[in-house]
């Protein structure tokens, strides 16, 4: 069923969130206010997102892997506009922060069933922020990317931030999220057993997740070595970050709306 029943707690934290999140791109609030209402829907999101996974009937499915994600990057997003008054609040990541929150709510997944294993919240944990970092990486690319293409047409950039910052902010992002990704992958190759009870195999997940590994440590290592940026640099950092998405939330969306099979 697309939309089950939920509880009033739920929708109550859903909706204030989604509406909260929506604030900023719906009309043209001052800075200081659209961050503001950045902020209570974030916090909205992460209460919502403890209530999804904490409480009698815990669910987790791709939509919820999106949301946690998403939720990571308006983190980083509130961090960073401390650290950088003059960061605009972005329209695409009110809309996205709804559109995720809405989802989630519409397709929360399968119950979760009982851990193999004390380590594997660990293990998930490792995966989920490795994707927020990604996730964070895309968004600064694109900051990047728009504000080189405005410098070559002689416009004024609108970004908030100078094109070297975000370029060094885009790498770190990767870096930290490549090293995650290298623990979840091999975490898994050594203690997949006691994880989830089976012996590693190579699935689908497995598959997507080591390429995107791969990709993205080709571009870890033409930055060092090459100095490789722009266009060059972003394209294969969208790369690395499809594969990484199909790995989890492709092969989940697959078997649990495609196929609508119950998966562990």
């Amino acid at each position: 069923m697309i939309l089950p029943s939920a509880s009033p707690t739920g929708m109550a934290l859903a909706l204030l969130a989604a509406a909260a999140y929506a604030a900023p791109a719906a009309g043209r609030l001052p800075p200081v206010a659209a961050r503001r209402a950045v902020l209570l829907a974030w916090l909205a999101h992460g209460l919502l997102l403890g209530w999804s996974l904490l409480g009698d009937s815990p669910r987790f499915g791709f939509a919820p892997a999106l949301s946690v994600t998403v939720w990571l990057v308006a983190a980083v997003y509130a961090i960073e506009s401390q650290l950088y008054p003059q960061l605009q609040t972005r329209w695409a990541l009110s809309i996205l922060g709804a559109g995720a929150v809405l989802l989630a709510l519409f397709y929360p997944g399968q119950p979760l069933q009982a851990s193999a294993s004390a380590w594997l919240p660990l293990h998930w944990a490792l995966g989920i922020a490795s994707y927020g970092l990604f996730a964070v990486a895309v968004v600064h690319a694109l900051l990047m990317l728009r504000a080189e293409a405005r410098i070559r047409h002689a416009a004024e950039t609108d970004s908030g931030l100078p094109l070297l910052t975000l370029e060094r902010l885009t790498f770190r992002f990767v870096t930290a999220g490549f090293v995650l990704l290298s623990a979840t992958l091999l975490a898994g190759l050594l203690f997949d057993e006691q994880l989830y009870g089976t012996a590693w195999k190579w699935s689908h997940k497995t598959v997507f997740s080591v390429l995107s590994w791969g990709v993205f440590a080709v571009l870890l290592i033409g930055r060092a070595r090459f100095g490789w940026r722009g266009w060059r640099a972003a394209r294969l950092l969208f790369t690395g970050a499809g594969l990484l998405l199909l790995a989890y939330v492709g092969s989940r969306f697959v078997l649990e709306i495609v196929l609508g099979r119950s998966t562990a």
